[in-house]
Protein backbone atom coordinates (compact mmCIF):
# COMPACT_ATOMS: atom_id res chain seq x y z
CA UNK A 1 0.00 0.00 0.00
CA UNK A 2 1.24 3.12 -1.03
CA UNK A 3 2.49 5.68 1.90
CA UNK A 4 1.26 8.87 0.74
CA UNK A 5 0.55 10.57 3.69
CA UNK A 6 4.39 10.34 4.35
CA UNK A 7 4.86 11.56 0.83
CA UNK A 8 2.47 14.64 2.06
CA UNK A 9 4.17 15.18 5.36
CA UNK A 10 7.56 15.31 3.65
CA UNK A 11 6.55 17.20 0.75
CA UNK A 12 4.97 19.97 3.56
CA UNK A 13 8.48 20.02 5.04
CA UNK A 14 9.76 21.16 1.52
CA UNK A 15 12.49 18.09 1.75
CA UNK A 16 13.05 15.53 -0.77
CA UNK A 17 13.39 12.38 -0.15
CA UNK A 18 17.59 12.48 -0.19
CA UNK A 19 17.38 14.74 2.68
CA UNK A 20 14.71 12.65 4.47
CA UNK A 21 17.21 9.50 3.36
CA UNK A 22 20.07 11.44 5.51
CA UNK A 23 18.21 12.66 8.22
CA UNK A 24 16.71 8.99 8.77
CA UNK A 25 20.10 7.27 7.87
CA UNK A 26 18.69 5.19 5.20
CA UNK A 27 19.33 4.94 0.93
CA UNK A 28 17.05 7.60 -0.92
CA UNK A 29 15.67 4.53 -2.39
CA UNK A 30 14.23 3.43 0.77
CA UNK A 31 12.80 6.11 1.18
CA UNK A 32 10.85 5.55 -2.08
CA UNK A 33 10.14 2.52 -1.91
CA UNK A 34 8.55 2.77 1.60
CA UNK A 35 6.44 5.44 -0.09
CA UNK A 36 5.46 2.97 -3.29
CA UNK A 37 4.74 0.06 -0.76
CA UNK A 38 7.10 -2.12 -1.82
CA UNK A 39 8.99 -2.08 1.35
CA UNK A 40 7.86 -2.47 5.08
CA UNK A 41 9.94 -0.43 7.36
CA UNK A 42 10.98 -1.51 10.79
CA UNK A 43 9.33 0.17 13.58
CA UNK A 44 12.50 2.09 14.82
CA UNK A 45 12.67 3.19 10.96
CA UNK A 46 8.97 4.55 11.54
CA UNK A 47 9.82 5.98 14.49
CA UNK A 48 13.04 7.89 13.10
CA UNK A 49 10.70 8.87 10.16
CA UNK A 50 8.06 10.52 12.42
CA UNK A 51 10.49 12.26 14.44
CA UNK A 52 12.06 13.66 11.02
CA UNK A 53 8.85 14.78 10.07
CA UNK A 54 7.36 15.90 13.51
CA UNK A 55 4.62 13.33 12.97
CA UNK A 56 3.43 10.39 14.93
CA UNK A 57 2.95 7.16 14.44
CA UNK A 58 -0.85 7.07 13.83
CA UNK A 59 -0.27 9.44 11.04
CA UNK A 60 2.00 8.01 9.33
CA UNK A 61 1.95 4.49 9.26
CA UNK A 62 -1.27 3.38 11.08
CA UNK A 63 -4.16 1.90 8.17
CA UNK A 64 -7.36 2.79 8.27
CA UNK A 65 -9.42 0.06 8.59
Amino acid sequence: MKNLRMKAARAAMDMSQQQLADAVGVSRQTVNAIEKGDYNPTINLCIAICRALGRTLDELFWEEG
